[in-house]
């Protein structure tokens, strides 16, 4: 057995660690019960830079950026740069956790993908503070903040490199972020469905990117802006939600957007963040969007709904989105949809969609 089919199947393994059909786990196993790791509490402050860091003690985290490109003769590309960390057990030792990194980039004729897996405590992957770093083999997420301004008080994601490669493309990026850091939920504390499931969740929505991006036709300089979400927990659907609309809206007016919608049980659940251009953000509940999808397409021998209406009543927000590419499948070893989107309606814009679960 090779040593990538070795690490899948340990990644498989928390995913059949509680006897219940795939249906009554969720998403990749993320509906399974929590017993023994740490599950999120409201009112817990989030706490910087300590929480840029891994929480071992919680079954499942992420470092999950995208961001919207454009090159001088204006062609639209998409990127993203993922590192996934789950626990194959409580007690939070590093030679339990996996390691999992997803990259993408997109154009409109091409969606092209990659993945990397690792075992913890090997030095293969891994998340570090000081200075902040996060990686997976060559794949990396580092800070640009100087010792003396980190010392000073700096927030080490205000400046970050970014690079990853797979077989037929790679970026070289640098980002800095214009606005602060935005909680999700209450302050924070995430809550994905009526039974109370919940995760810590915190976003960074305003870098700026540029960097160097080497696709098959060649390589072009772009430009653009990007959104890294964080977010940990140890069960954070239940057991009846089998997948996920997620949206992060870039307004050209300088606001943002973020949205998501669960299903799965009766009802489903919605959430949201609205985010001024300067960076408060207005929790919304179920009652305050509206997300339906239009347009589907046949996408890996999937149905996709791959264009969407996007309604926040309460800030005037009457959007259709377009995906840049419907055929941008990321075929790794839990397989869903995320790609580009621009907007328009009420508002223009652009952002990223992520579609999950869909048979």
């Amino acid at each position: 057995m090779n040593a990538r089919a070795y690490l899948l199947l340990l990644v498989l393994s928390v995913v059949v660690a509680v006897p219940a059909s795939p249906q009554a786990q969720g998403f990749a196993g993320l509906g399974t019960q929590a017993e023994g790791f740490a599950v999120p509490e409201r009112g817990v402050p989030l706490a910087f830079p300590r929480d840029h860091g891994a929480h071992p003690d919680y079954r499942i985290e992420w470092w999950y950026l995208t961001a919207n490109l454009k090159s001088a003769d204006g062609r639209s590309f998409g990127l993203q740069w993922t590192l996934f960390r789950s626990a194959l057990e409580p007690g939070g030792k590093d030679a339990s956790q996996i390691w999992m990194g997803h990259a993408a980039a997109t154009s409109a004729e091409r969606h092209l993908v990659a993945e990397r897996l690792a075992r913890g405590g090997t030095g293969q992957a891994g998340v570090t503070l000081a200075p902040f770093s996060a990686w997976i083999d060559e794949w990396k997420m580092e800070t640009r903040v100087g010792e003396e301004a980190l010392a000073a008080g700096a927030d080490p994601l205000s400046k970050l490199v970014l690079g990853a490669s797979g077989t037929d493309f790679r970026y070289s990026m640098e980002l800095e972020a214009k606005g602060p850091l935005v909680p999700q939920g209450d302050r924070g504390y995430s809550v994905k469905s009526a039974e109370g499931q919940a995760s810590y969740y915190y976003s960074q929505p305003f870098y700026t990117i540029s960097g160097t991006l080497v696709l098959p036709e060649g390589e072009v300089e772009v430009t653009g802006e990007a959104w890294l979400d964080r977010e940990w927990s140890s069960q954070p659907l239940s057991a009846g939600q089998t997948g996920w609309d997620w949206f992060s809206l870039h307004l050209e007016s300088g606001e943002k957007l973020m949205a998501f919608r669960l299903r799965g049980d009766a009802q489903g659940y919605m959430s949201g963040t609205w985010i001024s251009a300067d960076g408060r953000p207005t929790p919304l509940g179920p009652s305050d969007l509206v997300v339906t999808p239009l347009d589907t397409a046949r996408v890996a021998g999937h149905v996709l709904p791959v264009r969407w209406r996007v309604e926040v009543p309460g800030h005037g927000v009457d959007v259709t989105t377009e995906a840049l590419n419907d055929d941008a499948w990321m075929a790794v070893s839990f397989p869903y949809w995320e790609g580009p989107i621009r907007f328009s309606g009420s508002h223009e814009g652009q952002g990223y969609l992520e579609m999950t679960g869909y048979k």
